[in-house]
């Protein structure tokens, strides 16, 4: 009798020690919605034909290269963390989704540098390198979220990819103002929620 009782427990415990660890993106979600608050935002007050203030042009992209930069290495090191004790399977696919990052944001320098040079409009550098990264985010959050059963990931990356492609609609400096407040709004209202998220797993 006790031993039927025990044996699926042990089982069970010994199923879920094999599991990777959840992955804490608080921090990186944090760090995102800063570049994306602070960074976008400069470029929405600064640039476009009626700018409100006078800011230098290094200063936008200084600041979300910082968060992003940020973000990154917080993203990194907690998903170095959660595959420890992950299957062999599990392993590669974080390896392959980390692949994902540079295969895509190799293929957006192609695509805009292509559609810059070939259409002779150097200008959509300005308006393509923010709008592109975050689809090409929010692309691989997909990913990520489906691999990971992260439902949270997966919809912060469809919203990501929505808002960046449908920003393209408005002139400068519209998207920018579109990234600053319903990106960096969207990490952290995500930053919030993965709070919850986690709370079942510690």
């Amino acid at each position: 009798m006790s031993t039927a009782t025990i044996v699926p427990t042990v089982a069970v415990d010994t199923a879920r020690s094999r599991l990777p660890r959840e992955i804490d993106n608080r921090v990186a979600y944090l760090s995102f919605a800063l570049a994306y608050l602070l960074g976008h935002g400069a470029a929405a007050v600064s640039r476009g034909p009626a700018a409100l203030v006078n800011l230098p042009g290094w200063l936008p992209m200084t600041l979300l290269a910082a968060g992003i930069v940020t973000g990154s290495v917080a993203a990194t090191l907690a998903a170095t963390r959660a595959q420890r004790g992950a299957s062999a399977a599990e392993a590669l696919a974080g390896k392959l989704l980390g692949i994902a990052w540079v295969t895509g944001f190799t293929a957006l320098f192609f695509a805009i540098t292509g559609l810059a040079t070939t259409l002779d409009m150097p200008e959509l550098h300005a308006i393509l390198w923010p709008t592109g990264s975050a689809f090409v985010v929010g692309l691989i959050y997909l990913a990520e979220g489906a691999a990971r059963r992260n439902v949270l990931h997966y919809t912060l990356g469809s919203w990501l990819a929505l808002i960046a492609t449908a920003a393209l609609f408005l002139g400068a400096p519209g998207p920018y103002w579109i990234l600053a407040i319903a990106g960096g709004g969207a990490y952290l209202v995500a930053a919030a929620l993965e709070t919850r998220r986690l709370t079942p797993h510690r």
